[in-house]
């Protein structure tokens, strides 16, 4: 009885910790619609600006309870892989939105949950790679290619490509950071504020060497910055963390997919895109791609 018990207590904490995750997905369905509204802001200047709000919004939790502090205190390997996949990420993904159109960087950058679920199979338990995530791997690259040729510029005018090819490094960054944030479970969530305030900092190292400061126009302009700090680039890394460490992070994977879709509806309500077919179908692509894949995870042997 008492192992019935503790095995349910575990699965709704499971639940949870996947539940907090679709928090972060929901939020960051949004990131694109922000980071187009603050204007001409720099993607360095951006990501110092969004990253120490949504760092500050971490520390505040540690008013309450000081002892939260010490979760700063980690192995460089940790702070490697939290800095190095925030600050990687975000400085490539501002970057694409910058070079390249919004819902084409944002569409080629949500290829990293169909790579979550490819990368996932290789975590212990997961029973490997086989058919299922390879074909799943291909129907993404297919609504890639669906969304270039409803546009008619499957020969990648030049240009965009600096930012096509910052949206799909992006998406390998966040991918990787995310299954390998399933392997350091034991460091507890407050320390992602401490990767926020890094992150920050490079953040602006970076502008003061590559860019010219442009503060944002208007009050929208602020206002945008405000929310990509308090939402997509604040709440949803506490979020997410959870949901990578405790949570099912497959699910989550296959589940992002709601993201590009939103994201997308969001970009054309707002008029930065147009609702052109190819958007539809390659979003629908891409979800097949992920739900091939994760059926080809849950059919896989599980390792004893």
């Amino acid at each position: 009885m008492s192992q019935t018990a503790s095995s349910s207590a575990r699965d709704r904490a499971r639940s949870a910790a996947t539940v907090a995750g679709f928090g972060a997905i929901l939020l960051w369905s949004l990131l694109a619609l922000f980071a187009a509204a603050s204007g001409t802001v720099p993607p360095f200047q951006l990501a110092a600006m969004t990253f120490w709000i949504g760092g500050l919004c971490g520390c505040a939790t540690w008013i309450a309870r000081p002892s939260r502090a010490r979760a700063l205190l980690q192995p460089w390997p940790v702070w490697l892989l939290g800095v190095g996949g925030l600050f990687g990420y975000h400085a490539l993904y501002f970057s694409a939105l910058r070079l390249a159109p919004p819902a084409e960087a944002g569409l080629i950058n949500y290829l990293w949950p169909l790579l979550i679920v490819l990368f996932s199979a290789r975590l212990p338990g997961a029973g490997g790679l086989r058919a299922g995530h390879v074909a799943g791997a291909a129907l993404g690259l297919a609504g890639v290619a669906a969304l270039f040729a409803g546009r008619g510029n499957l020969d990648f005018a030049a240009g965009a490509l600096p930012g096509y090819a910052a949206a799909l490094a992006a998406a390998f960054v966040w991918a990787a950071y995310s299954v390998l944030s399933a392997r350091v479970g034991q460091v507890p969530t407050d320390a992602v504020a401490g990767f926020c305030l890094v992150t920050a900092a490079l953040s602006l190292a970076c502008h003061l060497v590559f860019e010219t400061t442009i503060w944002p126009a208007d009050a929208t302009q602020w206002g945008a910055v405000l929310l990509l700090g308090i939402g997509p680039v604040g709440a949803a890394f506490y979020l997410w963390d959870i949901g990578c460490k405790r949570g099912d992070v497959r699910l989550l994977g296959v589940t992002a997919y709601a993201a590009p879709v939103l994201s997308t509806l969001i970009l054309v309500a707002t008029g930065y895109a147009k609702p052109v077919p190819a958007l539809a179908l390659a979003c629908l692509l891409i979800v097949a791609g992920a739900l091939t894949a994760v059926r080809a995870s849950r059919a896989a042997p599980k390792a004893v």
